[in-house]
């Protein structure tokens, strides 16, 4: 990872955190794949999104859907570097904790 550790109570929120966890390893995400990987409502991944994007965290782009005869977009969804950077270093502080708790067999 090799962020500084850095707990984020925005990151930190169950929904962003998983939000968070399926963009980081890709360019973007389908909002529509999202909803479903998440299993959550178009309206809470759209409140969801809206949260991360007012910090910095999340795009999103309106792409055409050529397959559809009725011009509707795909709706993108991205990680920013601010939010990679965020979630790495959430990450981390979350690998701190965790070594921190477990007791060393030594």
């Amino acid at each position: 990872m090799g962020s500084e550790p850095r707990f984020d109570e925005s990151i930190h929120a169950p929904t962003r955190l998983r939000l968070c966890a399926l963009l980081r390893p890709v360019d973007f995400a389908e909002f529509s794949t999202l909803t479903s990987a998440l299993g959550i409502s178009e309206a809470n991944l759209s409140k969801t999104v809206r949260k991360l994007a007012d910090l910095g965290y999340l795009t999103t782009t309106k792409q055409p859907a050529p397959e559809r005869g009725d011009f509707r977009r795909r709706t993108h969804v991205s990680l920013t570097s601010l939010g990679r950077q965020a979630f790495d270093g959430h990450l981390a502080a979350l690998q701190e904790l965790a070594t921190a708790a477990i007791p060393s067999d030594s």
